[in-house]
């Protein structure tokens, strides 16, 4: 089983190590030197979890709270350091659900014949 873990370290650095993260790295360090397009990207953060938290626990979003979220995301847009780290956060992202759809292709493979399977 080891072996195992020390391959996924392995990945853990590689991922660190990729040109994506540390695009993302630098984007994110970017952002957070200037304290107005800091404080800017919190207010952004701060508004997805919460949204999040209220739909992960069924309740409703009010208009009001709606047309805030659209408010802060059209200001975080405009600004060229954080769309850029939005940008940046993506392509890890996909690489990680690139990553994620590799290594879990075994239990598809086994899940996904288990009609064969007599």
């Amino acid at each position: 089983m080891s072996n195992i873990h020390d391959k996924a370290h392995g990945l853990e650095k590689a991922i660190s190590e990729s040109e994506e993260f540390q695009k993302l790295k630098s984007a994110f360090e970017t952002v957070m030197k200037n304290p107005e397009t800091k404080q800017m990207f919190d207010e952004f953060r701060d508004t997805q979890i919460r949204l999040q938290e209220k739909q992960m626990q069924g309740l409703e979003i009010t208009e009001e709270e709606i047309e805030t979220a659209r408010k802060v995301v059209e200001l975080v847009q405009r600004n060229q350091d954080i769309s850029t780290l939005m940008e940046e956060e993506q392509k890890v992202n996909q690489l990680i659900n690139d990553i994620s759809r590799i290594i879990t292709s075994p239990l598809e493979g086994l899940y996904g014949n288990s009609n064969n399977v007599n």
